[in-house]
């Protein structure tokens, strides 16, 4: 049976399978449409069809001779991966395609899809690592470029924050809509608090992630404990954190666990904490994922006063948020932490649940895709701009 749903290529230079934004894309428009994908990994779940990329080639191969002459449309062009993707998906024809983050826009913008783009953009991507001097010399300003001629052609876009969909405004001229990266509703019961208390984080590591809230627990003179389930992020750092903590009376390291099983894990805890250091503009303004699946698993969120993060949780009176982003500011607010207190937190994370949750979110996706896809039925090909060859 021919299938008559709209065409929609899901677009990322990510790992889908352990994605948990894409994978939210994926689930909600597998459905409604017959949904292409295309990034690192296996199919997921749910699609008529998929496209893998290679593992070794990535959005930064790029040749710095071009990036220092400028040359940015050429150094684009000569990625192996924009050479690689585009052979995958030339003669593909797509009503809808919705790409992730700003290096898969000029490859949208090429199939020409014939109801349109949208864009998710998960990074503010010019200042993604700009605590780097070669990034801000080398990489920004050809992301820069890619906003300007690409994202601009986009005919929506979203991101993961109210202050990262500002800036894109504000510098760019692109209008953002705000999806959260929340995961999707939980039934699940608000637990009564261990004694000791039990705090707990997940997710990838590194030691701008890690490191002020391991040097914290060093610190505690409670009985508070910190269980971490972590991803690999490359360089061994996990095996370094795990040898250096095995054994120790307050921190314990595990692998971590399948998106799908992660907040149900989480629910055995009492406090999910996360302190990330405004190293850069992401950092100061990050909305995490774990954010929202601490809140699912009916935990309390205990934060640095990172303004995004922080904001959430004195309006849904959902934790604690420290004074600022040391080890010993840190260490103080474990130490202050009360059964009771916990335990209000949790419950106010158990009704903030309620909406902040995928399925309230994901209308930011769902009304433009729509719309396109609608479009694309009463509509021929669309015909884009050739940008310019210079930043």
């Amino acid at each position: 049976m021919t299938d008559t749903r709209p065409r929609l290529l899901i677009l990322s230079f990510s790992q889908l399978y352990r994605d948990a934004r894409l994978l939210r894309q994926i689930n909600l428009f597998s459905t409604e449409f017959a949904v292409t994908t295309c990034g690192y990994g296996p199919a997921p779940e749910g699609v008529v069809a998929h496209h893998e990329i290679p593992s070794h080639l990535t959005a930064r191969q790029l040749d710095r001779k071009l990036l220092v002459a400028r040359r940015y449309q050429q150094a684009y062009d000569r990625l192996p991966i924009t050479r690689h993707v585009q052979g995958l998906l030339t003669g593909s024809q797509f009503d809808v395609i919705l790409a992730n983050d700003v290096d898969a826009v000029p490859i949208a913008v090429a199939l020409q899809p014939v109801g349109g783009i949208h864009a998710d953009l998960h990074e503010y991507a010019t200042r993604q690592q700009e605590e780097f001097w070669r990034f801000r010399w080398f990489i920004a300003p050809y992301l820069a470029f890619l906003i300007r001629n690409y994202v601009r052609q986009a005919d929506s876009v979203t991101t993961v924050g109210a202050k990262l969909a500002q800036q894109y405004e504000e510098e760019f001229g692109v209008p953002c809509g705000v999806v959260l990266n929340a995961p999707h509703r939980a039934g699940l019961p608000v637990g009564q608090v261990g004694d000791p208390i039990r705090l707990v984080h997940a997710g990838g590591a590194t030691p701008a992630r890690l490191g002020t809230m391991l040097a914290a627990m060093d610190l505690v003179t409670t009985d508070a404990t910190l269980d971490l389930f972590l991803v690999d992020s490359g360089g061994g750092y996990v095996e370094q954190v795990r040898q250096r903590y095995a054994g120790h009376p307050r921190v314990s390291v595990h692998d971590g666990v399948p998106t799908r099983e992660l907040v149900a894990t989480l629910n055995a805890f009492d406090v999910g904490i996360h302190i990330l250091p405004p190293i850069s503009f992401n950092h100061r303004y990050a909305m995490p994922n774990k954010l929202f699946d601490f809140v699912q698993a009916r935990l309390g969120v205990l934060t640095g006063p990172s303004p995004e993060m922080a904001a959430l949780v004195r309006e849904h009176h959902i934790g604690f948020v420290t004074s600022d982003f040391t080890p010993e500011s840190v260490a103080r607010q474990i130490d202050a932490l009360t059964p009771e207190a916990v335990l209000a937190a949790k419950e106010h994370s158990d009704r903030a649940a309620q909406f902040l949750c995928a399925e309230e979110q994901v209308v930011g996706w769902v009304a433009p895709v729509r719309a396109l896809a609608e479009r694309a039925a009463t509509r021929g090909q669309v015909t884009h701009a050739t940008p310019d060859q210079r930043g």
